[in-house]
């Protein structure tokens, strides 16, 4: 007789009176005792949900802390066998395991995600995944994360556990645009300013915080990411609906190495610039979703 296979539990630790009420109240008197904060805007509806950096166990408790506190629902990924396992198995079930049977008749995580999402109507629930794989140091991500999101035509939710800033929670909304390499690594650009428990043991390398910019130039990063290229001076200023955009300005934000030169532009043809990655990942900080 053929074993059914394991599927989504639909109620989970994020359901219930325990959570609503209880835990609720423990994470938000712990975080201002604490000083800790949950990013201002959480995202709506379903996702792919990306935390990073993972150096300690303590980043899915602050992470947990988050997602209680802005009513919403994690999902993990885990193998199925482990979710057979009598207790231990309904246990990570309930804390919201999601079984993965990697067999050739097993139901794909894409599969899955998608037949889970159409119950869940409009529901914030994050499908979590960590791109490093291990709390060790390593030298590159895993990106089934993105395959995912492709596959299930979801959004990238960008999750942080920040030690310097105290503060945990998605910042960032970010939709696929197609190109991977590209949109690799403009998210890890965003990444680098994020202070994990053990700065050392992350990826991408730890570079310091956000430089410090004015109103005016992140009118400058908004418009040109908005571009998804290179735009000349005027062009950005008109965008960026700047009364006056001087070089002076533009030339400050390329020495923070927020922004560049385009190569592309002709010898006969207006300077043009474009954003860096750390322009990129600035961006992704200055706007909840894009």
């Amino acid at each position: 007789m053929t074993k059914k296979s394991l599927s989504i539990r639909e109620k989970t630790i994020f359901d219930g009176v325990f959570t609503k009420y209880f835990l609720k109240s423990l994470f938000k008197l712990w975080f201002k005792l604490s000083g800790w904060k949950v990013c201002e805007f959480p995202p709506e509806g379903a996702g792919v949900a990306i935390a990073a950096p993972h150096t300690s166990n303590w980043d899915f408790i602050y992470a947990l802390g988050a997602a209680i506190l802005q009513d919403v629902k994690i999902y993990f990924s885990i193998k199925d066998s482990m979710c057979k396992i009598p207790v231990l198995g309904t246990w990570l079930m309930w804390l919201g395991a999601m079984p993965i049977d990697r067999s050739p008749k097993g139901q794909g995580q894409v599969e899955q995600i998608k037949a889970f999402i159409d119950s869940q109507k409009g529901s914030r629930v994050f499908f979590l995944f960590t791109p490093e794989g291990t709390r060790g140091a390593v030298t590159k991500w895993k990106t089934g994360f993105y395959h995912v999101a492709q596959g299930c035509d979801l959004p990238i939710f960008l999750a942080k556990v920040d030690y310097q800033s105290k503060e945990t929670g998605v910042f960032h909304t970010f939709k696929l645009t197609g190109d991977k390499e590209n949109d690799i690594q403009a998210i890890q650009a965003s990444y680098k300013s994020v202070h994990g428990k053990f700065p050392k043991e992350q990826y991408p390398p730890y570079i310091g915080q956000l430089p410090s910019i004015s109103e005016s130039e992140a009118a400058i990063i908004r418009a040109l990411y908005s571009f998804k290229g290179v735009a000349t001076k005027m062009e950005i200023s008109a965008k960026a609906k700047l009364a006056e955009l001087s070089s002076n300005m533009l030339t400050l934000l390329i020495d923070k190495g927020l922004l560049e030169k385009s190569a592309e532009h002709s010898k006969n043809a207006a300077t043009a610039y474009q954003l860096t990655f750390a322009g990129k990942g600035y961006f992704l900080h200055l706007a909840p979703s894009h």
